[in-house]
Formats: C-alpha cells, sequence, structure tokens
C-alpha cells in the first residue's frame, strides 16, 4: 500500500443508543467523544441508531408476513385474470 494515501485504521467503541448495548472494534470512523472502556483505555465513541442487539432481525421481534394470505386478499379483491 501507498503510504500517506489511506484513513487511520485505529480502535474505536460503537454505542448503540437504543439498546445500551457497546463493543470495541478496529475501524476508519472517528468520534467527537471519548469513552473510558473496560481495559482502562479512553477511545473515541461513535453512536448508532440501531445494532444487533436492537434490530428486529437479530432479536427476533421480526414479523413474518403471510404471502400466501396477501396473493388470496388480491385475487378476492381484483379478481383472477382469465388466460387468453
Amino acid at each position: 500500500m501507498k503510504p500517506g494515501i489511506h484513513p487511520t485504521y485505529e480502535p474505536v467503541v460503537f454505542r448503540d443508543k437504543a439498546g445500551g448495548f457497546a463493543f470495541l472494534t478496529r475501524s476508519t470512523l472517528t468520534g467527537e467523544k471519548t469513552v473510558e472502556w473496560e481495559d482502562g483505555r479512553t477511545y473515541p465513541v461513535v453512536d448508532v441508531e440501531t445494532s444487533s442487539a436492537s434490530h428486529p432481525f437479530y432479536t427476533g421481534t421480526a414479523r413474518v408476513l403471510d404471502t400466501a394470505g396477501r396473493v388470496e386478499r388480491f385475487e378476492k379483491r381484483y379478481g383472477r385474470r382469465e388466460a387468453r
């Protein structure tokens, strides 16, 4: 890699505002706020709206769509098209 053209890749804490969940990882993102982590060091923190701790897909609260029922309702409402 060429020196001087890539962003810095440093440890950053990502904090989920909805779930109160935080994790330490490496990223090119930086935050203006800092937080003291469990290891006693201070890291920049980036607040995110949702993460695996609060997203419905990961928490199991996602709704399952009844596609068969939707098709039946559509056919009932608009009728089935006849083949030409």
